[in-house]
């Protein structure tokens, strides 16, 4: 879900702060490029739709199995510091933000 820009996840975080930037300089590419945004998410589920349940086929079912304590354990990590640093930025934030002020347009 990180993929579509879900509130509360690291990238959330960076396409709202790119809005923002763009909205003080224009905003019809604001409005566009929010658009595209948004049609880009509702393709994205549409094709997570599409792959997870298209044509099931059950007799390659039993080829797989579901997520063992090796899988969570690698993901994991991966997936804390997604919401982590999409509900708390400014860990993040802070660290570029002397470098940012330098920049002018």
């Amino acid at each position: 879900m990180a993929n579509i820009g879900l509130p509360g996840t690291s990238s959330f975080v960076g396409e709202f702060l790119l809005m923002v930037g763009c909205f003080k300089l224009n905003t019809a590419s604001t409005f566009f490029g929010s658009t595209g945004m948004i049609i880009g998410g509702g393709y994205a589920l549409w094709l997570l739709n599409r792959v997870i349940y298209g044509n099931l086929k059950t007799q390659y079912l039993y080829n797989f199995s579901d997520i063992n304590k090796r899988d969570f354990f690698s993901i994991f990590p991966l997936i804390f510091y997604t919401l982590y640093l999409g509900l708390y930025p400014k860990i993040f934030l802070s660290s570029i933000h002397f470098s940012v002020s330098f920049l002018y347009f």
